[in-house]
């Protein structure tokens, strides 16, 4: 060692004498893959020199790891009957959804052995291949709720449903109160999620009745688009069917079903809807023979049409036995009977509630 290396040391030496060495000693660097506290576990080697622990660490081969045992915790619920697959998407954004008792989030997925709970009750879960879907076409009276309990007492479409030993009839859409004919419900949210949804571009039918003066002129805007409040919105097709003096009926096809869409567009040309029917959803039609307030399950093979419609595997297995007689006059007349019962009761609990 040089004179000149001498001195610079007894320098360094004096300096840390005086003010220490803490801040110039180099920093230590953590390893990729390890934490703080990884780090800090070491064992003593020879010489009471410290030396650090490795971490042992699991490789993953990525080609070949899936999700195929895991579901997406919003699309289970949907299948187990809590509502649809966009309610479902609510309810977790608002932190109504636990996964072992701690909150879930959108996006989490579960493979069937965790405890959920939706409002802190308890969500009995169930294999997809275990469910069996069922469809049911109603026909709704001018009048009721599209919701499962209305505050001021109203009628509602749930009301009349058949009772289910496990889940829930999940609506496919919503019709206004104002508006009547063909709702759908079914026990598989994942389905109505599809069915309802606007990249799927299932077609509806309404029967229009509307009050004004009607030209060609209008009829084409309304085939072209109409900017209303939440955007861009037409008909894909009109057809008239008649009336007498300003009133006049129209059937209207749309493949999307916005809030009270139909009669914003009969609106934005200055004409008012004085009655409003669904008819058809995709390509089914609503039986004439259906009593207003009556509703029908349907076979296995309309479920798998409505399932192959929006790219769902079909269903093996149906609720409705093979054997089971069509809509007929008798069939209908005994809906009928129930309906007008079931209305009489509700007039009657109605009474006594404002007593």
């Amino acid at each position: 060692m040089t004179v000149d290396k001498k001195k610079q040391t007894r320098k360094d030496e004096a300096i840390d004498k005086k003010y220490g060495t803490r801040g110039t000693e180099k920093k230590g660097s953590v390893k990729k893959g390890l934490t703080k506290k990884d780090v800090a576990k070491k064992v003593v080697g020879k010489k009471g020199q410290y030396k650090i622990e490795p971490e042992k660490v699991e490789k993953v081969d990525f080609k070949t790891a899936t999700h195929k045992d895991s579901e997406k915790v919003q699309k289970v619920l949907a299948r187990a009957g809590k509502g649809s697959r966009r309610e479902m998407e609510t309810m977790i954004s608002e932190g109504r959804v636990s996964i072992d008792g701690k909150v879930a989030f959108l996006g989490d997925r579960i493979n069937g052995t965790e405890q959920i709970r939706l409002d802190g009750h308890h969500v009995k879960l169930t294999a997809q291949d275990e469910d069996i879907c069922r469809v049911l076409i109603y026909n709704k009276p001018e009048g009721e709720m599209c919701t499962r309990k209305d505050p001021e007492g109203r009628a509602t479409v749930f009301d009349r449903l058949p009772p289910l030993e496990a889940g829930r009839w999940v609506a496919v859409g919503r019709l206004d109160i104002n508006t009547s004919g063909m709702l759908l419900f079914t026990t598989d949210g994942e389905l109505a999620n599809r069915l309802m949804h606007p990249s799927q571009k299932v077609e509806r039918e309404y029967a229009v009745r509307v009050f004004g003066e009607i030209n060609e002129a209008m009829l084409q805007t309304l085939r072209t688009g109409v900017k209303l409040e939440d955007g861009m919105a037409r008909f894909q097709k009109i057809t008239y069917r008649g009336g007498e003096g300003r009133n006049h009926w129209f059937h209207v096809v749309l493949s999307e079903g916005r809030n009270r869409e139909v009669r914003r567009l009969w609106e934005s040309q200055d004409v008012q809807v004085s009655r409003l029917i669904r008819v058809r959803y995709g390509d089914m039609e609503m039986q004439r023979q259906l009593p207003m307030g009556g509703w029908r399950e349907l076979a296995l093979k309309e479920v798998n049409y409505y399932r192959k419609l929006v790219e769902l595997t079909p269903e093996i297995e149906s609720k409705v036995k093979v054997d089971e007689k069509a809509m007929d006059n008798a069939k209908s007349r005994r809906i009928r009977r129930s309906v007008k019962k079931h209305q009489q009761r509700n007039q009657q609990s109605n009474r006594r509630r404002h007593k």
